[in-house]
């Protein structure tokens, strides 16, 4: 009998875990891995944060050292571009016309850099290069604007701080983060950010951002020596599209991560996926989603019932600021503080009603189990004794 063939398209983090996983969990058929870029895979976070700040090379940034694809087996093939999946065929169309054939397949194929229109020869931060462009003008520039307070372009506005150079964030938003936070927590990065010098500008809208200038729709112009967007990201579907997956704010799939074909499943930054625990769709464009997804898939791809119910986290750091984020705020009504904000050492709590939805501590540390206990628990909290930080966060929950 015919070895099977497990193909992933996309050869990031979450492409790479896949291949691994499947291999952990006892595949011995063929793994074609097939990535558009020309480097193997790598994980985006070092790309704003160690990378750009000069505390560490790309080397760090690479899922698995050079000899590992090999090494298990896995055909890694890059600057493969795919163009078409042929599902009744079951196979892929690359660029250069060839297929490759597939018994079951992954999409981990990500997301890209919005598009900002008039803004083409502006820098972005989406890739191994982006980051190397970027580290270069930190280190030889004195000027950078950045269109777009989200967490890229924030991370990207310290890094650039730390080295020296002035730096215009330019947000269309009153305050930065605005949709992920709310606006009670995100005055503290505007804060953070307006101490460390950073030039903020708020209720802005661009005409034109250049390679070296932004122009404002007020006629008003900002010049620097590079000129970085970062407003969000777009999931790439068009494969998805195309095959007639559904797609809806990503390639929709269940909490086992499979699409509407049996044979063809998501996972990562491009997957909308059913959360068994939030009782929505969700679509997260963080590590720990290509992380940990791609195992899930594997299992359901070697016919294994097992289902994505990990809660949503991320992490950034800007300056002297550190903070883990968990779970989902979507819907709160409420956020109570607990610590010292001022100081930036608290935990911000996301409660609708009495129930906390989502928690994220800030220079506090060893606090994640209580936080991930409180919102799975699902037990109504009292908010005074939530606020206490002499009461521990075991005993903040009532009945």
């Amino acid at each position: 009998m015919e070895s099977p063939t497990f193909v992933v398209i996309g050869a990031g983090l979450a492409g790479a875990k896949a291949a691994e996983a499947l291999r952990d969990k006892g595949f011995d058929g063929r793994i074609v891995l097939l990535g558009d870029e020309g480097h193997r895979p790598y994980e985006r976070p070092p790309l704003s944060k160690d990378m750009l700040t000069g505390k560490a090379g790309p080397d760090s940034a690479f899922v698995h050292d050079e000899g590992w694809y090999s090494g298990h087996e896995v055909e890694l093939r890059l600057g493969a571009r795919v163009t078409a999946i042929h599902r009744a065929a079951h196979e892929v169309e690359l660029a250069d016309g060839t297929r490759v054939g597939y018994t079951k397949l992954l999409l981990t194929t990500g997301a890209e850099p919005r598009v900002l229109p008039g803004a083409e020869d502006a820098l972005t931060l989406r890739r191994l290069g982006d980051s190397e462009r970027l580290r270069q003008v930190l280190e030889t520039g004195s000027r950078l604007a950045v269109v777009g307070a989200g967490w890229i372009g924030l991370e990207a506005a310290a890094a650039a701080r730390q080295a020296g150079l002035d730096v215009t964030v330019l947000e269309a938003l009153e305050l930065p983060l605005l949709p992920a936070l709310g606006p009670d927590v995100a005055r503290v990065f505007a804060d953070l950010h307006a101490a460390h010098g950073v030039d903020l500008r708020f209720r802005v809208k661009v005409a034109e951002a250049g390679a070296k200038h932004v122009s404002l729709a007020d006629g008003t112009r900002v010049d620097a020596d590079a000129v970085l967007v970062g407003v969000g990201a777009v999931p790439n579907t068009e494969l998805a599209e195309a095959a007639g997956l559904t797609v809806d704010n990503g390639i929709r799939v269940d909490a086992h991560l499979c699409t509407g074909d049996p044979d063809i499943f998501a996972a990562g930054d491009v997957a909308n996926a059913d959360h068994p625990f939030l009782g929505r769709p969700v679509r997260v464009e963080h590590w720990a989603n290509a992380l940990k997804q791609p195992a899930v898939a594997a299992a359901g791809m070697l016919g294994k019932d097992e289902t994505y119910d990990e809660l949503p986290c991320f992490f950034t750091d800007q300056y002297d600021l550190g903070m883990e984020y968990l779970g989902h705020n979507a819907g709160h009504d409420r956020v109570v503080f607990r610590g010292d904000v001022g100081a930036r050492e608290f935990i911000a709590f996301w409660l609708k009603g009495d129930r906390v939805l989502a928690g994220m501590n800030v220079n506090v540390w060893d606090v994640t189990d209580p936080i991930k206990a409180l919102i799975r628990g699902g037990r109504p909290v009292n908010p005074d004794r939530l606020a206490d930080t002499s009461v521990p966060l075991g005993e903040v929950a009532v009945g």
